[in-house]
């Protein structure tokens, strides 16, 4: 590519979101999750963007039919808050290892790896990330301000990454099953790509 051609376009992103809430989605109070995740990811990705939301019950079924349906969408990537922790009604993990076709162990471990960083009990979380059809589905927290620690991970106080967040190896990991290029906003959270996988930049 000569230096005055212009760049390709960036593809457009499906991304699925879903809050997973008894009391959210009866409207016994407002849900948070959903405009955490999408004023996250609108800040963190250049690709224009194209949300699939859901605000559901905490029913594994539901959960499981939920994921199905935003893959079978088309969406590359799909994003869960809430419902992860030990707690009777807490099933998202069962729901989302229900329609894998393969687990990615990494993103569980280093979300609780973050967690830990602010509180003990991180420990109790069970957040699993897996693979289905050419989409990433990752469990997140339920706390706005846990989701953006977990996905842009920890920084000093002149913005110097101290722990990664998960987020910088979802491009990649999308790249490899297939799914659009996805590019950063590097100032939030710098996607790691070895370097025969990198595209040019868009300014």
């Amino acid at each position: 590519m000569s230096v005055d051609a212009p760049l390709p376009a960036l593809d457009g992103v499906k991304i699925g979101i879903v809050s997973i809430s008894d009391r959210a989605s009866t409207g016994v109070y407002e849900d948070k999750g959903l405009p955490a995740l999408k004023d996250w990811l609108g800040r963190a990705l250049q690709n224009p963007l194209h949300f699939q939301a859901r605000l559901i019950p905490d029913e594994q079924a539901t959960i499981s039919a939920t994921l199905i349906e935003l893959v079978d969408a088309g969406c590359s990537l799909v994003l869960t808050t809430g419902g992860t922790g030990p707690a009777l009604r807490d099933v998202t993990p069962e729901a989302t290892l229900a329609v894998a076709h393969k687990e990615m162990p990494g993103f569980g471990e280093q979300m609780r790896q973050i967690s830990l960083k602010f509180v003990p009990t991180a420990i109790l979380s069970r957040q699993v990330a897996v693979i289905r059809d050419r989409s990433l589905i990752i469990n997140l927290p339920g706390q706005p301000k846990a989701i953006a620690e977990t996905l842009e991970g920890l920084k000093d106080a002149d913005g110097q990454q101290l722990v990664s967040g998960i987020f910088t190896a979802v491009p990649y990991c999308i790249d490899l099953i297939d799914g659009p290029y996805l590019q950063t906003v590097d100032s939030v959270c710098k996607a790691f790509r070895p370097k025969s996988a990198i595209r040019p930049k868009h300014p």
